[in-house]
This record gives structure tokens, C-alpha cells and sequence, in this order.
């Protein structure tokens, strides 16, 4: 049976990683340091040739990250595919998305990223887009839900594995990967800049569509370690998200009206 790979990709480095300061700049682009860890990546990873999607977060430093990474799977004709479920998880400045008419001014003339999914409210910070943990681990959920649903479509019309390149953010990589060692290497995540680690969905059908690393991707950066048992992770994630909403990159807990809107 055909088999759906997630190869997960942290963003290059934007202005705001240079500081604390420059997490007020609204949505940032990547830095020049950024671009080129962006081609260094391309030379590097191991499975071009297996891309059948490209899928990123539409803020613009994964948008650009994206583009710049996978230039043969751009060139040939793989539009990149914005999913707002994938977008960071804090309302600052940094991590607050731009309207859909400024991504269409900025990214639509060439028409490689296919924007269709991109509906105003999608960076409102409200809602179904709150940046508390119980809004982003539901988004988190419905992305994978989404990404299973599309490698099995495809996997279903072409009889061959699919493998779907998505590129994030840091912070949300651990809710969407529910995997939280070494949260705390960098600030507000455990991934480096263009950090790649390859998954497969854990069962073929399932309300949650959890991941498992692939044992390639797992030995690539950890060795024989042994991984973290179910209870190690949630103290993890409990270690960690009292940390962002201390440090501001997170909300604790949602108004009541906000809630209702989930």
C-alpha cells in the first residue's frame, strides 16, 4: 500500500530571528543569511526527486523558504500550496500573517503559490486562530487530518508513495509533530532554521492523524537514543508552554467569546 511521507521544514532565518526588538516587525521577510541557508538546504536534501507537494504556512518567510528550497519542484511545475492551519503561534507582530489582497499583490503575478485556501481573517489572532495551546493543537490537528487526506488522494490515483514537503515554524513544529524534546534550544522551539525531519502518519486512519519520525530521519539526528514516552512529552510541553506565555509568545488562556468561536 502506498504510504504518505511529511517532510517537515523549519523557515529559514527572517529579520525577526537577528532580535527580541525586531519582533515587531510585522510579518518579515528572510534575511540574506536566510536566502542562502534557503540554497544550502536545496543543495542538501536528500528527496527531491520524490516531491510530489509542496505545502507552507502563508507567512512570508516560509512562502520565500519554500520557493528558494525546492526550485526543481517550483521549476517543474509544483505550485506551493498556503495552508493557514500551518501559520506560527503567538499574535506578535513577527508572527502575525498579512492579508490575502497583500500576498496576492506580492506573490500572484507568477502564480506559483496558489493562495486559494488564504481567506481574510485567516491572521486575525481570534477564534480558531487564537494563539492559546487548546486553538493551536486543533489547527494543528486539522493540518495533519488535511495533509493525510491529500498523500492519500494522490497515493489512491497514482498507486505510488507520496511525499509532501511543508515548511512551518519552529514553535508550531512541536504541536504539529507532538514531539517537544528539546524545546528549549532556541528561542521558542527545538528546530534550527530550514531543519528538516521526515514522518509518516502513525495509522493509516484516525481521528488525529498523529506522526512517527521515520527510523532515517530519527538515527539522521538522535542516534540509538531512545525516544521520550508519552508522559516525558506532556511534562515537556507543559514545561514549555509556561514558558511562552511567560516570555509573551503565547496566550494562557482564551476569553469566553473566543472560545465560542472555535
Amino acid at each position: 500500500m502506498a504510504k504518505t511521507y511529511l517532510h517537515l521544514v523549519r523557515h529559514a532565518q527572517g529579520f525577526h530571528n537577528l532580535s527580541i526588538a525586531n519582533h515587531a516587525i510585522h510579518d518579515p521577510s528572510l534575511t540574506p543569511f536566510g536566502e542562502s541557508q534557503c540554497m544550502a538546504f536545496s543543495k542538501d536534501f536528500p528527496y527531491h526527486s520524490k516531491i510530489t507537494h509542496l505545502v507552507a504556512s502563508p507567512l512570508r518567510r516560509t512562502l520565500y523558504t519554500c520557493l528558494l528550497s525546492f526550485p526543481t519542484s517550483v521549476a517543474t511545475g509544483t505550485k506551493i500550496l498556503a495552508l493557514p492551519e500551518l501559520q506560527e503561534t503567538s499574535d506578535l507582530p513577527c508572527d502575525t500573517g498579512s492579508a490575502p489582497a497583500k500576498l496576492i499583490e506580492e506573490f500572484g503575478e507568477k502564480r506559483l503559490i496558489d493562495l486559494g485556501l488564504v481567506h481574510e481573517g485567516w491572521n486575525s489572532n481570534t477564534g480558531r486562530w487564537l494563539p492559546s495551546a487548546s486553538a493551536i493543537e486543533v489547527r494543528a490537528r486539522e493540518a495533519r487530518v488535511f495533509l493525510r487526506d491529500l498523500g492519500t488522494e494522490a497515493a489512491a490515483q497514482t498507486g505510488e508513495d507520496q511525499h509532501i514537503a511543508v515548511v512551518t515554524h519552529g514553535g508550531y513544529l512541536h504541536y504539529f509533530t507532538e514531539d517537544w524534546d528539546g524545546h528549549e534550544k532556541f528561542t521558542g522551539t527545538g528546530w534550527a532554521n530550514t531543519e528538516f525531519r521526515s514522518y509518516e502518519f502513525e495509522k493509516a486512519s484516525d481521528e488525529t492523524a498523529s506522526l512517527v519520525e521515520t527510523k532515517e530521519s530519527r538515527k539522521r539526528r538522535r542516534g540509538t537514543e531512545h525516544p521520550l514516552s508519552k508522559d516525558e512529552q506532556r511534562e515537556l510541553k507543559d514545561t514549555a508552554e509556561r514558558g511562552w506565555s511567560a516570555s509573551g509568545f503565547q496566550v494562557p488562556i482564551p476569553n469566553v467569546e473566543d472560545v465560542a468561536k472555535l
